[in-house]
């Protein structure tokens, strides 16, 4: 069943001696906001561990396939939906209803698409620009971050030139001692409904996955990662019954301890007294 319930949903989660996000244009550092020192991680990123988790679970199962990823050029599967659907290749002035056809081929057939949406306008076999109905901002820090670098020793050279000079040699990496962050989403069940056809099960495999997220994509460089709370607003309408401003503002949260360096030195504090229509759930 198409998803028919507006909804929001709030993720937080912490790192503790990692990366969680580093940023290219500062030598893959931590992101962090040079005005606040608040730290941040792109929404990309989030949706990136989404996308891993649900092809872990699901394996490439039917429906289930992800488009972005790294296996083959992307107009290369926009052609295969026109393979699939028997629609004639490089056709110019594409014919609108055979944009629409490959669409509705590619929602099907990829969960990102459905969920995420994507730009499929590329190439000699176009299949539109899909607006998705789940949207996830940036998520940013509750405290300002202390980026450290920190040297390590290297114990293996890459060259014979460079073993000339010794066996080891030093190096360096960006760690954050400890920070938590805070993300907001939204789900637009008009969207899922118009276009890209979101279902219910769609939907738990959604919450699974932000649950999940971490669980599966460990590394050194991320150090500890863990997703602490995931609050969700369901709306009794596809619309919806209240700004989600409103909704996000009943979740605050508050520093014990300074500087923080665990879960335990925040408090999070919830009204659940919800506007009519909103029910309230904590997931986790």
């Amino acid at each position: 069943m198409i998803v028919n319930n507006r909804y929001d949903f709030v993720m937080i989660f912490d790192v503790e001696n990692g990366n969680p996000n580093g940023d290219p244009d500062a030598g893959n550092t931590p992101r962090i906001d040079a005005e606040t020192g608040l730290g941040y991680i792109t929404d990309v990123c989030l949706k990136r561990k989404i996308r891993n988790y649900v092809e872990l679970a699901k394996n490439g199962a039917d429906g289930y396939n992800i488009l972005i990823k790294p296996d083959k050029s992307l107009n290369a599967k926009f052609s295969e939906a026109y393979d699939a659907k028997q629609l004639e290749h490089k056709q110019k002035g594409k014919n609108a209803d055979d944009v629409r056809t490959a669409r509705d081929y590619m929602c099907e057939k990829y969960f990102d698409v459905r969920a995420f949406g994507a730009v499929m306008s590329t190439g000699e076999d176009p299949c539109g620009i899909v607006r998705g109905p789940v949207q996830i901002n940036f998520a940013r820090s509750i405290s300002p971050i202390n980026i450290q670098d920190i040297t390590i020793t290297r114990q293996a050279r890459t060259s014979n030139d460079r073993m000339e000079t010794g066996e080891t040699e030093m190096g360096r990496k960006s760690i954050i001692p400890y920070a938590l962050y805070r993300a907001e989403g939204y789900i637009s069940a008009s969207l899922a409904n118009k276009i890209t056809k979101l279902s219910e099960e769609d939907l738990e495999l959604l919450w699974t996955s932000i649950i999940n997220m971490f669980e599966n994509d460990h590394s050194a460089a991320r150090g500890k990662m863990c997703m602490r709370k995931l609050y969700i607003f369901k709306h009794e309408n596809i619309l919806g019954n209240s700004p989600s401003h409103i909704l996000f503002d009943k979740i605050s949260i508050s520093e014990n301890t300074v500087p923080p360096r665990k879960f335990s030195d925040y408090t999070i504090n919830v009204d659940e007294s919800m506007p009519e229509g909103v029910e309230f759930i904590c997931k986790l």
